[in-house]
């Protein structure tokens, strides 16, 4: 996938943009002849001169002042000459300069390409260090994307995969090449870490990783996004940890959509997700996974899981504080595996497992605190062979939904729940009574607790 984005102005564009020496001159002497005037009318306004004294005859004194200021038009016009032909020429110098640093910049990375695609693994590692220096100097946004783009590309690129030690020739090639290819998510990493705006930081820029195959360690821990599309879109995830604990997204997207996560962690743990979207959709997740937003600060944006296949591993949202977004398990399939919000705070948002099947595996709200209008709902979900627990959860003031849901038996759990206030929806519902609930939600039974008729207690 080649993501579209609108070219950056050069320094190129804008010295095209530069006005004619004749505009320039009589737009700057106009421009200083307007400014003189307010000066000395706004002098005279200020010193309460009324009028001016008029004479019948010029005398010598007179005339003198006026051939002074004679002079000092000329002189004050070749200096506003002087200065436009000297702006122009600066701004000639600094395009010409540009140039000659942009074509420097092409050699540059013609040779470095020419390595990267070498058959010798350790020309290629210096290639990609070529390149990620380039980034780094980069005169302009634009090259510095095309650097990145070309490092990206090289990871989407097909490999052979491990021979074996049966093969040793071709076993140390790859592990060579795979070297390189672990270097380059090195220095990925390290660059998103670095402040926006200093030397050496890529945010901002576009990260292309659609489909390709992560089995090494990436590092996003404390990293900053805060523009920019980071896409892992159809990409393997095998024997690798991916961190992004501490980071902070505030603006820009991070795409795992159609992703498989097996044997491997991803830590969005202390993350802050505030304006930005975090998506899963259609991703795939099996045995030995673990994605973990623990105690994250979630606000304003979304995690998005829709239609994501939980088979096993787990996705940890325990100890989080879920303000003002949305989390998005729509039609997702848990078949194993466990989706956690244990003791997480959640509060002015939305939890959302509308039409998910959970046929194994657990989805964990045990000592959750949901509150201030929040809305947490299973409606139309498909819950046997799994469970669905909120023991011990503390809800108020918000709303729960499992209206239409297909319940079996010990399936879902409100022992020892502390329900107040808010309302909890299970209108046509079926199946048994979850275990705690009536107790939980007392007698007789609120008007804002909505049971089918077969739940009802009798009076």
């Amino acid at each position: 996938m080649i993501v579209n984005r609108r070219p950056r102005p050069t320094s190129d564009d804008r010295e095209l943009r530069l006005w004619k020496v004749g505009w320039a001159l009589s737009i700057t002497f106009a421009a200083a002849v307007l400014v003189a005037g307010s000066i000395f009318y706004g002098l005279v306004y200020l010193l309460d001169f009324q009028q001016i004294d008029s004479t019948k005859k010029l005398d010598a004194k007179t005339l003198f002042d006026l051939v002074k200021l004679s002079f000092g038009v000329v002189a004050g016009a070749g200096a506003l000459v002087a200065l436009v032909v000297a702006y122009r020429r600066q701004r000639v110098d600094e395009a010409g300069a540009n140039r000659e640093a942009t074509r420097l910049h092409t050699e540059r990375f013609s040779q470095a390409v020419d390595k990267l695609g070498s058959d010798s693994p350790a020309v290629r590692l210096g290639g990609v260090h070529a390149l990620a220096g380039l980034a780094d100097d980069a005169p302009d946004a634009n090259l510095r994307q095309t650097c990145i783009d070309v490092l990206c590309a090289y990871l989407r690129l097909p490999h052979t995969p491990d021979p074996g030690t049966a093969e040793l020739e071709n076993h140390h090639l790859y592990l060579a090449l795979r070297e390189v290819r672990h270097t380059i998510l090195r220095l990925i990493g390290d660059h998103y870490r670095r402040p926006e705006g200093t030397h050496h930081s890529w945010q901002g820029c576009d990260l292309d990783l659609t489909g390709v195959t992560i089995d090494g360690n990436m590092d996003f821990s404390d990293a900053r996004f805060t523009r920019g599309t980071v896409t892992f879109k159809n990409a393997t995830f095998s024997d690798c940890i991916v961190d992004f604990s501490g980071a902070t997204f505030s603006g820009g997207t991070v795409s795992f959509s159609g992703a498989t996560f097996s044997d491997c962690m991803v830590d969005f743990g202390f993350a802050t997700i505030s304006g930005s979207s975090v998506l899963f959709a259609d991703a795939t997740f099996s045995e030995g996974c673990s994605v973990s937003f623990s105690y994250a600060d979630i606000s304003g944006r979304s995690v998005y899981l829709a239609r994501a296949a939980i088979s096993g591993g787990a996705i940890h949202f325990g100890n989080a504080a879920i303000s003002g977004g949305t989390i998005f398990f729509g039609d997702a399939t848990i078949s194993g595996g466990t989706v956690t919000f244990e003791s997480a705070t959640i509060s002015d948002c939305v939890v959302f497992f509308g039409d998910a099947t959970i046929s194994g595996g657990t989805v964990d709200f045990n000592d959750a605190t949901i509150s201030s209008d929040c809305t947490v709902t299973f409606r139309d979900a498909r819950v046997s062979g799994g469970t669905v627990t909120f023991e011990s959860a503390t809800i108020s003031d918000c709303i729960v939904v499992f209206g239409d849901a297909s319940i079996s038996s010990d399936t879902l759990d409100f022992r020892d729940a502390t329900i107040s206030r808010g309302t909890l929806d299970f209108r046509d519902a079926t199946g048994p009574v979850p275990a705690g609930l009536l107790t939980a939600v007392g007698s007789p039974v609120p008007a804002t607790v909505i049971l089918p008729q077969a739940w009802t207690p009798i009076p």
